[in-house]
């Protein structure tokens, strides 16, 4: 909750300054990276329940709901991807702090997504592309 509260309290600073731009804004360390975390998730919501959420800022590409490896349950916290950066900025401002089934919902910034665990016997990966699970697929030869 004190990270909600200080994201709030950094937003409202700007806002009562008033010489809010791009490049003073505490989102501009954010600049290359459309990657959000969102924390304290209520345990009923499902990757596409976060997508309607989520929409209403921008093209999502990309979600990943943490669930635990063994049971499959989701622990509560996601990564998302927009197709653009600056629906990050409009989903921090607006959904961070928001209540959703009673639960205070915390939204911030990522540099990159959700780092992958390694099997023992799983070599690793350099594709650190968009796995775009969410976009529609481009349709070729049109």
């Amino acid at each position: 909750m004190n990270v909600v509260k200080e994201i709030q309290r950094i937003n409202e600073r700007e806002i009562t300054n008033g010489a809010w731009n791009d490049s003073s804004s505490w989102h501009a360390q954010y600049k290359n990276s459309a990657w959000i975390f969102i924390g304290n998730i209520p345990f009923d919501l499902t990757e596409g329940d976060i997508v309607c959420i989520f929409s209403q800022y921008g093209e999502i590409i990309h979600v990943e709901l943490i669930r635990d490896q063994k049971t499959g349950h989701p622990r509560g916290f996601a990564f998302l991807q927009y197709e653009d950066q600056r629906s990050t900025i409009l989903a921090v401002d607006n959904l961070n702090g928001a209540n959703v089934l009673g639960r205070t919902l915390r939204v911030d910034h990522s540099q990159t997504g959700p780092k992958k665990r390694k099997k023992n016997d799983e070599e690793e990966s350099d594709d650190d592309g968009p796995k775009m699970n969410v976009a529609p697929s481009l349709i070729e030869g049109i």
